[in-house]
């Protein structure tokens, strides 16, 4: 299965509950996805609001032949100041999550090291006006090998499906 194909079905997946843009991402990920929500509490009527929350994601997918320590730093930094960017903290702010999922055909041991190890938070206003956390998944196609930061376990499981359908495909 190549990069291509790994994006592919990466991007099929997110299409569902975010926006999408393969077209015109910033440069030098291969494509972006952008999710919004917010939500209200109400008291009897819409007019009686108790309180909102707003929550963003933006997810930047990049690809790479090979992810050395260098690449993975260049990446690590532009995701991280491209998604802060983005966020407009304010009262009813609750989270801007920013997501980089690397998916390269190597990876080098000491850039595993540093995916393992890396982490970025940012508060708003003493997180009265929300948080940032940093989520990362990189994708060794080599050795078939999903490796996150801490953030980015809950998004672990995902990735490591495509490796199980591309096991049971090799089968058939």
């Amino acid at each position: 299965m190549t990069k291509e194909d790994v994006l592919e079905k990466a991007l099929r997946s997110y299409s569902a509950y975010y926006d999408v843009n393969r077209e015109t991402p910033e440069a030098p990920f291969a494509a972006e996805a952008v999710f919004h929500s917010h939500s209200s509490t109400y008291f009897l009527t819409k007019s009686a609001t108790i309180g909102e929350a707003e929550s963003n994601e933006y997810v930047f997918f990049a690809l790479a032949d090979r992810l050395d320590e260098e690449n993975f730093q260049r990446l690590d930094s532009l995701a991280w100041e491209k998604g802060l960017n983005r966020v407009t903290p304010h009262a009813n702010h609750r989270n801007t999550d920013v997501s980089l999922i690397i998916i390269a055909s190597s990876v080098t041991e000491e850039a595993e090291r540093m995916v393992r190890t890396r982490s970025h938070y940012k508060n708003y206003r003493f997180s009265l006006q929300g948080f940032s956390h940093y989520h990362l998944i990189v994708l060794d196609l080599s050795r078939e090998k999903v490796t996150c930061n801490r953030q980015g376990r809950s998004m672990r499981k995902i990735f490591s499906k495509i490796f199980t359908l591309q096991e049971k495909e090799r089968k058939k």
